[in-house]
């Protein structure tokens, strides 16, 4: 039996002066926001990064995306996420690949690692121009409030489960896997 596929809907989303997306407004009750938590970008890359999310905030124009996927503990869940795209943070990062060659650039995968261990992995075609060109982004706002206290969280916007979205993301590391090495 198919289920029907949830709707998704990516808009752009201006900064306003000082960098801070519009939506974003302060966390319930005023708390006082906790020490801003990094998540390193490493692997086959030029540069790796050390990124907060005020940094995932200023450095790259904001998406916002509304997703509806099915929760395992919860169910039918709704959000609005607004973030950079994965690709444009990762591109920052220089990946060491050919990027003129689509093939090089095809054999690259990223895994991504969340604060409760949980973790889960993508090709880089899913993400490039060229191949699946999905609009996956690294959250810095769920519905409105800002991430910058618990970590960015991945969104997955065509996904129908939500076991892809990880939360408050500690690494991100971008390289190949060769199948003819034990390792």
């Amino acid at each position: 039996m198919s289920r029907p596929v949830p709707p998704t809907r990516a808009t752009a989303v201006r900064r306003a002066p000082g960098g801070v997306a519009p939506a974003v407004r302060p966390a319930p009750g005023g708390a006082a926001p906790a020490r801003p938590r990094r998540l390193l970008i490493r692997g086959q890359l030029r540069r790796p990064l050390a990124l907060t999310v005020a940094d995932l905030r200023e450095r790259w124009p904001q998406r916002r995306t509304e997703v509806v996927f099915d929760c395992a503990k919860e169910g039918l869940r709704r959000h609005t996420f607004d973030g950079p795209l994965l690709r444009d943070v990762l591109d920052a990062a220089c990946p060491a690949f050919d990027a003129r060659r689509r093939k090089d650039r095809s054999r690259f995968l990223v895994s991504v690692t969340g604060g409760d261990g949980h973790h889960t992995v993508l090709s880089w075609a899913e993400i490039d121009a060229d191949f699946g060109d999905a609009p996956i982004l690294l959250a810095t706002a769920l519905d409105g409030h800002p991430l910058d206290g618990t970590g960015s969280q991945l969104v997955v916007p065509s996904d129908r489960c939500g076991a892809r979205y990880i939360s408050a993301i500690t690494a991100i590391w971008v390289g190949t896997w060769d199948p003819a090495d034990p390792a």
